[in-house]
C-alpha cells in the first residue's frame, strides 16, 4: 500500500537546553546543538517508513548541502527520493529549532519550502497511491490553490487523503479554503491551538459545530492532554496522553500523522485509531529531532503495554 507524501523539505537546526531566551549583547551556552531532517512532510514520512509503509516523497529543494543532506535522510531511512526535485536557484529551507523539555520555539528561512507546484506531482505516481498526505498547508504557498482538485482526483482514483496544516506565521489561518478542503480529505490532523484559530472558537465542542457536513474524520492533536476525534454520525471521542517525559517535542506531532494513517490503513477505528497515533507521537518525543526516535510496531506494542496514561 503505497503512502505518497507531498511536502516541504528543510534542515532542523536544534538548540536544546533549559534556558534558550537569547540575550543582546550577551553570550549564553547551551546544552545540545543538532543539525537534522526537518518538515512535518519529510518526517511524517520517515515515520511511516519506519513503520512499514511504502513511502514515495515529492519535494523541491536547492541543489545544495542541505538539499542532500534531507534527501541521503530520507533514503537512509527508506523514503523514496525519486521524485524530489534540485533547483539550483534555490536554497533549501532552514528551521531554527528552540528546544526545551517542555516545548519549543521555531523560526524559518523557507527558501525552498514553498515551491512546490503542481507540474512537480505525477499523475502516474498518484494513480499508485493507496494514499496521500501532505504537511504545512500555510508554508506550502505553490500548492494551497491546488490541494482540493489534486484530493479530489486521488479519491476518484480509489486513494484515502489526509492533510496537516501547522502553524500560520501569517496568521490569515485560511478559513474558508480548509473548510472547502475537508470535503475531499479523509483524515484532517491540526493541533487544537491550529484548530481553534482555523475555526475562530473557543473550544473543540464549538469547533464540532462549525465543521462542514461533509467533514470526515478528524484527530485533533492536544499535546500532554492528549488527543481527541470527530467522526461523522458518532460522538466526539477524546483520550488522554501516555505519561512520558519528553527528551524533544520536535516532530511528535508528525509522528502522531504517520501513527494515525498506518493504523487508518490498518483497518483501526475510533479510540485504538487514536491510542496507536498517539503511541506514535509519544514515541518520538524520546530522541532529538523529528526523526531521532522513530516510531515502529513494535516499539507502539512496548509502549501501550508498558506505559501508563496520565491520570
Amino acid at each position: 500500500m503505497t503512502v505518497v507524501v507531498l511536502g516541504e523539505l528543510n534542515v532542523d537546526i536544534i538548540i536544546s537546553g533549559n534556558d534558550l531566551m537569547p540575550e543582546w549583547n550577551r553570550e549564553k551556552l547551551i546544552d545540545s546543538f543538532d543539525i537534522v531532517l526537518g518538515s512535518s512532510s519529510a518526517i511524517t514520512a520517515c515515520a511511516l517508513a519506519a513503520l512499514g509503509r511504502d513511502v514515495r516523497f515529492v519535494s523541491v529543494v536547492g541543489d545544495d548541502d542541505f538539499g542532500r543532506f534531507c534527501i541521503g535522510e530520507l533514503e537512509r531511512i527508506g523514503v523514496d527520493t525519486a521524485h524530489v526535485k534540485r533547483d539550483p536557484g534555490l536554497k533549501t529551507g532552514v528551521t531554527m529549532s528552540f528546544s526545551t523539555p517542555s516545548d519549543r520555539g521555531l523560526m524559518t528561512y523557507p527558501g525552498s519550502i514553498p515551491m512546490l507546484q503542481p507540474q512537480d506531482v505525477p499523475d502516474a505516481l498518484l494513480e499508485q497511491a493507496a494514499h496521500v498526505h501532505f504537511g504545512s498547508y500555510f508554508l506550502q504557498d505553490g500548492m494551497r490553490a491546488h490541494w482540493k482538485p489534486l484530493f479530489e482526483t486521488a479519491r476518484g482514483q480509489g486513494s484515502s487523503t489526509s492533510f496537516d496544516t501547522g502553524w500560520d506565521v501569517r496568521q490569515q489561518w485560511h478559513r474558508a479554503s480548509i473548510h472547502a478542503l475537508l470535503g475531499a480529505t479523509d483524515l484532517f490532523i491540526p493541533s487544537e491551538e491550529e484548530l481553534l484559530h482555523i475555526y475562530g472558537a473557543a473550544t473543540l465542542e464549538a469547533v464540532w459545530e462549525l465543521l462542514p457536513p461533509d467533514a470526515r474524520l478528524v484527530a485533533v492533536k492536544r499535546g500532554a492532554a492528549g488527543a481527541a476525534l470527530f467522526q461523522p454520525g458518532a460522538t466526539p471521542l477524546s483520550v488522554k496522553a501516555y505519561d512520558i517525559v519528553p527528551v524533544d517535542t520536535t516532530g511528535a506531532g508528525d509522528a502522531f500523522n504517520a501513527g494515525l494513517i498506518h493504523a487508518y490503513l490498518g483497518g483501526l477505528q475510533g479510540e485504538a485509531l487514536l491510542r496507536y497515533a498517539s503511541a506514535c507521537g509519544a514515541i518520538a518525543t524520546q530522541g532529538v529531532g523529528g526523526t531521532g526516535r522513530l516510531p515502529t510496531e513494535e516499539a507502539v506494542e512496548r509502549l501501550q503495554t508498558s506505559v501508563a496514561i496520565r491520570s
